[in-house]
């Protein structure tokens, strides 16, 4: 590590409010080496100040520096452009490598738009997901953390249809596993608590509403347990989260996106950070899509991508 940590901050989408949240971050992190992975004129458009280009120069304390990769065709506030999505994976490639090579610390992600990667011809599911192919990482977990609520996820961009069958005991088992781990390394708790939600209303209702979790979650959290992990569950999701179960708990697992999020974004929406756990690197990113509608006009609230350097500054000094 550096004496000053090296973040890689990549803006997303191009013509979202990616680029300008980045050029925000200009003189924010003195504490910080903060290196844009984007075009230039996209930040320059956005009104970064103190930007360095130069790749052998001395850094300045508070200023924001830049790896340059183009932008494939002209970027403009609000249109979304499919020629632009390699240059979004190019950024994305370029973090990972530099992150596994020691020359960042970790990185920061800016909102992407799925849809115009997929539209490009490249499939593409997520963040998560990508960075997992990139770094062979075999069970990537899904986090958001809103002040001292953490929601991980047990499947993450999936149909709602699909989410039964991909709730088997070996993926429940791999993703509890990786956040008891990384609670403990990354967190600094020695025995995490954590609440697992059941899949069906009312947990199941004892089968009468489904069979999840007498078939797959109770079975297994009881073995997990007899190992000396602290978890309680399956419970209900409708009463989970209110507080006298949320105060006795670490982390929540939640059985799908919009199961978890939802409470976790109406707690913290706009300061809330998204973490990838799992990975061999530190990868944290904003709450939030790429708000086309507020491209460009000044008006994105920079509050998310704040908050994800502030936390990938702490999971840094953690691990130090």
């Amino acid at each position: 590590m550096t004496e000053r940590p090296c973040i890689a901050v990549t803006p997303g989408e191009p013509a979202g409010i990616g680029p300008e949240l980045v050029a925000g971050l200009a003189g924010g992190f003195p504490e910080a080496r903060l290196v844009a992975i984007t075009d230039p004129d996209l930040l320059r458009a956005a009104g970064a100040q103190a930007v360095l280009h130069e790749p052998n120069h001395v850094p300045v304390p508070g200023t924001l520096e830049v790896l340059p990769i183009p932008v494939s065709a002209p970027a403009r506030p609000g249109q979304l452009d499919p020629a632009n999505a390699e240059h979004v994976l190019t950024t994305l490639r370029a973090a990972v490598s530099g992150c596994m090579e020691g020359r960042f610390d970790a990185m920061v992600t800016g909102p992407v738009h799925k849809g115009v990667i997929n539209e490009s011809g490249r499939p593409f599911s997520g963040h998560t997901e990508y960075l997992a192919e990139l770094t062979d990482t075999p069970m990537p977990v899904m986090m958001l953390a809103a002040d001292t609520l953490r929601v991980a996820l047990a499947t993450t961009h999936l149909p709602l249809r699909a989410v039964p069958d991909a709730l088997t005991r070996e993926r429940v088992e791999a993703v509890l596993r990786v956040l008891h781990q990384a609670l403990r390394a990354r967190y600094g708790i020695s025995a995490p608590r954590i609440l697992v939600a059941g899949l069906n209303p009312h947990a199941g209702e004892s089968g009468h509403m489904g069979r999840e979790e007498l078939d797959v979650l109770e079975p297994l959290l009881d073995e997990l347990r007899a190992e000396g992990m602290d978890l309680l569950g399956p419970l209900p999701a409708d009463t989970l989260f209110t507080p006298n179960h949320l105060e006795q708990a670490d982390a929540v697992l939640a059985m799908y996106h919009d199961q978890g999020l939802p409470v976790l974004k109406h707690v913290g929406f706009g300061q809330a950070v998204n973490i990838t756990l799992g990975l061999p690197i530190i990868r944290t990113s904003v709450d939030h899509g790429t708000a086309l509608d507020l491209a460009g006009r000044g008006a994105a609230d920079p509050g998310s991508f704040r908050a994800a350097v502030r936390e990938a500054l702490r999971m840094i000094q953690r691990g130090s």
